[in-house]
């Protein structure tokens, strides 16, 4: 079974559960990753959040319920909404009317349907990498909690993707870095490859998680700093440049392009951006992603 076959074999598990308890943590183990990368991965891929995937799906077939006379308490309740106002408020943000409008004659609603995924060959524009393999390495720097989500259950109310929601903080985080001389320190630590400022995304414990600005290095831990040790692995490292949203470009398409087809699997290690230089109109950098052979 490749790739693709588990996360198609995920995204049947949820469509299967979508009036039941969804676990973001047995749909990961379907796809063979963390829940993390899961959740990180689907966005990617398909262009919306888990969650939002998720909502948008209950609540088009909580519509078809609706136009075939179903009850709106009824529905409500079938898609894990105990609270009348909350099914309210998610039917009406996926379609623009209530839930008692769906059942008048000519209402416009809004159907999402499932969606699977497939390998796409496009070939328009060449990708840049190299297979490295390291030995374990350690990271110093400074570090934000992201908040995650590990299962998706039955919920009262509406809730952004945790994942989503968490870094949304992190331009935030890094400007702040920026303000208060934390960045000028980190730099003065950056030692061994991948030699640069580090952006690493490092998900320990359940529900313990956090995005490092850091530097791979030999020295001391500053005061106020933290440290984590990255395993020794196999990287698919890819080189790129541009303005800072592009790294997020060159996210996309390694996970929706480049690794369904390379035959590696993502590996349980941090993800890390690597940035070359301070440019801040056409930076470059490089992406660190860990991967083991299928």
């Amino acid at each position: 079974m490749d790739w693709l076959d588990r996360l198609n074999d995920a995204l049947r598990y949820m469509e299967d559960n979508l009036d039941g308890d969804i676990s973001y943590e047995r749909a990961a183990r379907l796809a063979c990753t963390s829940v993390y990368h899961f959740q990180r991965m689907f966005s990617y891929i398909a262009g919306v959040t888990l969650s939002d995937y998720i909502r948008r799906r209950r609540m088009t077939m909580a519509a078809f319920d609706l136009q075939s006379g179903a009850k709106v308490l009824d529905t409500a309740l079938r898609y894990g909404y105990e609270s009348p106002t909350a099914f309210n408020r998610a039917f009406h943000s996926v379609h623009g009317v209530p839930p008692s409008a769906a059942q008048k004659p000519a209402v416009t609603l809004k159907a999402f349907p499932r969606i699977s995924f497939h390998i796409t060959i496009r070939g328009d524009e060449e990708m840049d990498y190299k297979i490295v393999k390291k030995d374990a390495f350690r990271i110093v720097g400074i570090r934000v909690p992201l908040a995650l989500d590990l299962s998706y259950k039955t919920q009262n109310d509406v809730s952004p993707d945790d994942v989503a929601e968490a870094f949304k903080g992190v331009p935030a985080f890094w400007a702040e870095a920026g303000r208060s001389g934390k960045i000028a320190e980190i730099v003065k630590l950056i030692g061994p490859e991948p030699a640069g400022l580090l952006g690493a995304t490092y998900c320990k414990d359940k529900g313990q998680s956090y995005y490092y600005i850091a530097a791979a290095t030999d020295k001391p831990v500053p005061e106020g700093m933290f440290e984590e040790q990255v395993p020794a692995c196999t990287w698919a490292v890819f080189s790129g440049a541009g303005a800072p949203n592009s790294i997020q470009n060159l996210m996309q398409r390694v996970y929706a392009e480049w690794l369904p087809a390379s035959g590696y699997d993502w590996d349980n290690a941090p993800d890390i951006e690597v940035y070359l230089d301070d440019d801040p109109v056409n930076m470059s950098y490089e992406v660190w992603l860990p991967v083991t052979e299928r």
